[in-house]
């Protein structure tokens, strides 16, 4: 499956949360798109609860399917708990930071600046979305694009909100990656544990 690139109220109004962000056709229509949307009331099984929000999340980080599975793993065989530190390894992604940062408006467009060569770490480029960061590494915007309309609103629109695990330099245009973040940190409203439960059947 190719990277989702349709309609974004349509997967938000699927899960009933607005994971691209605040939406005036979410609350408009609080039920599921499509003919049947209005009159689904049946009651979902186990098993379509957990791939339910495996699914939102992989909408909500912008990740296929082989690279989740993968991070799962990855979580796996780490000690502690795996959802969590899957969560956590989500949020370290360089696509990821850049958003939170406030550098791009949304994951969408923050891919795109990574993409793009407009994102450097340690004053390297890096056009890698999925790059893991670790802990005390830079994100910065290159030199050549620190003027860019889409980079300059986003971060005005920002203001000083940010992730507390997260450190910003407005006169740099540079932030620092501190530390994995906590569960209660993170705002994202998905319920970790079933999709452990899902990749445990």
């Amino acid at each position: 499956m190719a990277r989702y690139t349709g309609p974004k109220t349509k997967i938000a109004r699927r899960f009933n949360d607005p994971i691209f962000g605040a939406s005036k056709a979410l609350a408009k229509k609080s039920y599921p798109p499509g003919q049947h949307g209005r009159g689904r009331r049946k009651k979902q099984s186990e098993y379509a609860v957990q791939l339910m929000e495996k699914q939102k999340a992989k909408y909500t980080y912008g990740v296929l399917e082989r690279q989740f599975e993968n991070l799962f793993h990855k979580a796996q065989k780490k000690s502690g708990i795996t959802g969590e530190i899957l969560l956590q390894l989500l949020e370290a992604r360089l696509d990821n930071t850049v958003y939170r940062l406030g550098i791009a408006p949304t994951r969408r467009s923050a891919r795109q600046l990574v993409l793009h060569k407009h994102i450097v770490v340690n004053g390297s480029i890096v056009n890698i979305p999925s790059y893991t960061l670790k802990p005390g590494e830079m994100v910065g915007v290159r030199e050549k694009s620190k003027s860019l309309e889409l980079v300059t609103d986003s971060l005005a629109a920002k203001g000083s909100k940010r992730s507390s695990w997260l450190e910003w330099d407005n006169s740099e245009m540079v932030g620092k990656y501190l530390n994995p973040p906590q569960r209660d940190e993170i705002p994202e409203n998905i319920q970790e544990q079933l999709i452990v439960e899902l990749y445990s059947k």
